[in-house]
């Protein structure tokens, strides 16, 4: 669903053969392998995950197992780094953050992906009912994010933070989706109704109210607004340039 959005960004930093890059969680490795296939044949990516074994093999692509939060780092190793949909979740995003200014290398971009959940309207639902429900189950994500130590605005705090850290020519991408209930993105909100069932029960659902959550997200008359995803670069100075701890 991100890949494009993600994909026409790197491409705007001139990734190209040779380059070293840093796929942080990298999931079903997608956007690894894009990564490897621009740097060849003399440039290399390093993908790593919490759990690995979604990401596939490919030329110039090494896979490891790593905890961002607390394995160690390379400093001033990387051209370009790359994280979607990670820092948000972490408690320890700022400190994160730091550790990825410091492995790139003088003059290396980073771009994080991270989504706003704090704003995504309902825009038509069959009733006055199902709008409110759609509400609860949208506050009742908020809650469980916050619960567990996640940012759910950290789309929109995330480009003050990388300049607190020394980053230059920050350039923040926002982009919004129209939902409908054939849309990937509600395919994934349906997919959460069962992930995180036990979490949502936790932050005040019911299991009734997400039985009527999953009907409404695949009603034909069911219309929202995505929340926003913001797609940030910004650049770490030449040599001569400080990171900041802040």
């Amino acid at each position: 669903m991100l890949d494009p959005m993600t994909i026409n960004r790197l491409s705007e930093t001139g990734v190209a053969d040779g380059w070293r890059c840093l796929e942080v969680g990298a999931g079903g490795g997608s956007v690894a392998v894009w990564l490897a296939q621009q740097v060849a044949p003399s440039g290399t990516v390093l993908a790593t995950d919490v759990k690995p074994r979604h990401i596939p093999q490919t030329a110039g692509l090494e896979v490891t197992q790593h905890d961002i939060v607390t394995d160690p780092l390379p400093q001033a190793a990387f051209d370009l780094i790359h994280a979607r949909l990670v820092l948000l979740h972490l408690p320890e995003r700022r400190s994160v953050l730091h550790r990825l200014v410091r492995a790139l290398r003088p003059g290396g971009w980073l771009q994080l992906d991270e989504f706003d959940i704090t704003y995504g309207p309902a825009l038509l639902m069959p009733d006055q009912a199902a709008r409110e429900l759609y509400e609860r189950f949208l506050a009742a994500k908020a809650r469980m994010f916050r619960a567990a130590g996640a940012d759910g605005a950290w789309g929109k705090n995330a480009p003050q933070a990388m300049h607190d850290f020394g980053l230059i020519e920050i350039d923040p991408a926002v982009s919004l989706q129209t939902w409908r209930a054939e849309s990937a993105g509600v395919g994934l909100l349906l997919h959460h109704t069962f992930h995180l069932r036990d979490k949502l029960i936790a932050a005040g659902m019911t299991d009734r109210q997400l039985e009527d959550i999953r009907r409404l997200l695949t009603d034909p008359s069911f219309m929202a607004i995505s929340c926003p995803i913001y797609s940030i670069q910004g650049r770490r100075p030449p040599s001569g340039g400080h990171v900041r701890l802040r």
